[in-house]
């Protein structure tokens, strides 16, 4: 992702590819690249960037210390985390974020978004509106997670999480962004118990399904599923 394409994002949104390049010096920024598997941050860190996903994607997972882990939240590209944290300062982390594939990460120093730049450019404002507008979309899709969780059985929550997707795509055809285990983690629910709910929901022709990619059938329309 190059400075054109950040311009494109939420956070550098209403700014020019130039412009871009000219606070990403102003705000420290720093690029890592990421193997699959490696942990970014960890449960108790004290940051004091925020993350902008260039290439690939995180995950926001919270673990107990039984070994249980829920998946929060997929980063794709363009998208950022960490900012909650970061602008909190010494709030210790209570989540992971780890790389489940191979990425590219560019950290940017909260505090210098927040303060007045030393060379008083005058993007800082723009900046500081585009983040609290991340933060309030963030807040959103927490409570989509607590709204598809708040079921007590496993077909309620994929009821309530498919049916958000098909809303998201417009179309009863779509792809998550999840795998299986993943989706188990996100809804909370044990991976074999989730494969076999989507096999019954399958046989009764509520929905086809192969991998990550979900069809919810045109004639079940009027169905409590919906």
């Amino acid at each position: 992702m190059d400075y054109y394409d950040l311009s494109k994002t939420i956070l550098f949104q209403g700014t020019t590819p130039e412009e871009v390049e000219t606070m990403l010096n102003c705000l420290g920024a720093e690029r890592r690249q990421y193997a699959k598997g490696q942990m970014i941050c960890r449960t108790g860190d004290i940051v004091s960037s925020l993350g902008i996903v260039l290439s690939g994607s995180v995950l926001v997972e919270n673990d107990d210390l039984w070994g249980n882990s829920t998946v929060l939240d997929r980063i794709g590209p363009g998208q950022i985390f960490a900012e909650t944290y970061a602008c909190t300062p010494g709030e210790p982390l209570m989540v992971n974020v780890v790389v489940p594939e191979s990425a590219e990460v560019l950290f940017l120093q909260v505090g210098r978004i927040l303060e007045m730049c030393p060379n008083a450019c005058g993007y800082h404002n723009r900046l500081i509106r585009n983040l609290l507008t991340l933060s309030a979309q963030k807040n959103l899709t927490l409570s989509r997670k607590i709204f598809h969780t708040s079921s007590k059985s496993i077909r309620g929550r994929l009821r309530s999480y498919l049916s958000y997707q098909a809303i998201l795509h417009g179309s009863r055809s779509f792809a998550i962004p999840f795998d299986r285990q993943q989706l188990a983690d996100y809804l909370n629910v044990d991976r074999s118990a989730l494969s076999n709910e989507l096999s019954k929901m399958q046989k009764e022709g509520l929905l086809t399904v192969r991998k990550n990619h979900f069809t919810l059938n045109q004639e079940n329309l009027e169905s409590p599923f919906f």
